[in-house]
């Protein structure tokens, strides 16, 4: 007779905790029922079963949890329970160990949206602390959308008229759909590897909440989050918030608002460098004239009535204090004029007349301040302007090749 072996309660009950606990569909289940039996006691732990017409299921929601809970539960208050099946050792049950409970009338989409958003919350994705400043002045803009929509063509008019000189760089990408998510990723991937682009636009024009949802996934919260280079997000409008915006360095409410905040105005900065030329040398003249001053007080003070010698030596230590004024003044002001001569540097590197003085020219219409980009865009017999670094060309188109 083969021999039988006898188990332990505990050694049963622990092989039924294994089994539950190496099922994943058991680790993050949701199970919606009425509540009944609810009790809360001093511990803060939340004690109730979920029934419906043909079972029951004990519940238990403990303190860490139940803390921050915003609905009011009761008995028979039908909900929506997340949470983990195990075995109670003690008393030999399954029960659900709830990590988050919402009323019954959310739909399942709307929860999977709520349980991410507080995932990456606590992975410390949307904290304020990691949001990184954006560029004063930003030589090269990256753009992720959809190559055809009015968003696009908004941020390009408004960063033409803000700083005609500055570089922008499409990435473009489906807004929508199955494939979107993906295709924003890979473009932000994309343009941070390129390098050279000191800032990026991620973002789309208004929709519905389905049209949305490429910006609520995982996959693009985390490469947002992942992109060495700052990110403004821009999605649909003011009201709408998605993922995307709130891991996102900064968010615009529209595409058009997160063009003006990356492309400064280039005659604000031209203004603003005066406006610090001008300090810079009020500043100077007044440190010149306390020092006059102290030298002119020095000169009638009572100490001239002393014998020559120490005259002698009063006026060495003016001379002194003025050659140190002197020489801090030059140095200040070299640094002033470096710091000036970079910055018009800057700016004369990205200006348009910088590219004419290589030897390009511009050629447009009469009248048409649109520079022509392809030789399709005008037919034999027309006239054009050809704009040079000195001086403009009035011509008539002979013949338009490919």
């Amino acid at each position: 007779m083969p021999e039988v072996k006898v188990l332990a309660v505990r050694e049963l009950t622990a092989y039924l905790q294994r089994l539950l606990a190496n099922d994943g569909r058991l680790a993050n289940v949701w199970v919606k029922g009425e509540i009944s039996n609810l009790r809360s006691p001093t511990s803060g732990h939340l004690y109730f079963s979920l029934k419906d017409q043909a079972a029951t299921l004990r519940c238990v929601m403990f303190q860490g949890r139940s803390r921050g809970l915003s609905l009011g539960l009761r008995d028979g208050l039908e909900v929506i329970a997340r949470g983990q099946v195990a075995i109670y050792p003690r008393d030999g049950v399954y029960q659900l160990y709830v990590a988050e409970i919402f009323p019954a009338g959310t739909g399942l989409a709307s929860l999977a949206l709520q349980e991410l958003t507080a995932r990456l919350e606590r992975e410390g994705l949307f904290a304020a602390d990691r949001k990184r400043p954006l560029p004063l002045l930003p030589r090269r803009v990256g753009l992720v959308t959809s190559p055809t929509g009015a968003a696009l063509r908004d941020m390009i008019t408004i960063s033409r008229r803000r700083f005609p000189g500055i570089e922008l760089i499409l990435a473009p990408a489906r807004v929508q759909g199955e494939v979107a998510p993906r295709q924003l990723a890979l473009a932000l991937e994309l343009l941070a590897k390129r390098g050279g682009v000191d800032v990026i636009i991620i973002g789309r024009g208004g929709g519905s909440a389905e049209d949305l949802s490429a910006f609520n996934t995982e996959l693009v919260a985390r490469a947002i989050y992942a992109c060495p280079v700052p990110v403004i997000a821009a999605v649909g409008h003011e009201t709408d918030l998605t993922l995307a915006d709130r891991v996102a360095d900064r968010r615009a409410p529209t595409p058009s608002a997160a063009a003006e905040m990356a492309v400064p105005v280039r005659a604000e900065l031209e203004q603003r460098l005066k406006s610090l030329a001008e300090r810079a040398r009020r500043g100077m003249e007044h440190r010149l004239e306390l020092a006059r001053a102290r030298l002119e007080r020095l000169t009638k003070s009572s100490g001239l009535d002393r014998p020559r010698q120490e005259l002698y030596y009063r006026q060495q230590y003016v001379d002194g204090l003025e050659q140190r004024l002197l020489a801090s003044w030059e140095r200040r002001s070299r640094e002033r004029e470096q710091g000036l001569n970079l910055l018009a540097a800057r700016l004369e590197a990205v200006s348009p007349l910088a590219i004419l003085a290589r030897g390009y020219a511009v050629c447009r219409r009469p009248g048409d301040g649109a520079p022509l980009k392809s030789s399709r865009e005008v037919l034999p017999g027309e006239k054009v302007e050809v704009i040079l670094k000195e001086g403009l060309l009035r011509c008539q188109v002979e013949e338009v090749g490919g």
